[in-house]
């Protein structure tokens, strides 16, 4: 199963290296270095060490689901800062909503539009197969 999907384990720790996050959400270093560089997530450093809290791994989960469930940097980067500015979430929840909505409707046309699809070609190995057995009959 994915281990994005899976909560991972909560950590006890405050501060993480950039490898121990990688290896408990399986992902490479490069990948939360790209994260870094768009303004996601923002370690503090120890000389040249990234030193990452616990809010930057908690970043970094809904990062990875938001990715997961399809939505862009930009989005995801908007939701992050109304989860930093609204201590209530209110206004953090509404947004997530309008974005689930609109994404699961999108999805919902795209399941249409392949159930269509495969229909079609469903249809069109039949005819085919029966071109194809009459030739040889």
């Amino acid at each position: 199963m994915d281990r994005i999907l899976e909560k991972p384990a909560e950590k006890k720790q405050d501060l993480f290296s950039i490898a121990e996050l990688a290896d408990e959400f399986s992902i490479s270093t490069r990948t939360i270095r790209f994260y870094e560089s768009k303004g996601l997530i923002i370690p503090d450093r120890v000389g040249t060490t990234r030193v990452f809290r616990r809010r930057d791994r908690t970043r970094l989960l809904l990062i990875l689901r938001g990715k997961r469930l399809g939505f862009s940097l930009s989005e995801i980067s908007d939701y992050l800062e109304l989860y930093d500015a609204d201590n209530t979430q209110a206004t953090q929840t509404q947004h997530l909503l309008e974005r689930v909505n609109s994404r699961l409707s999108m999805l919902r046309a795209q399941k249409e539009d392949l159930e269509i699809a495969v229909k079609e070609l469903e249809a069109m190995q039949e005819y085919a197969l029966q071109q194809l057995e009459k030739q040889t009959s």
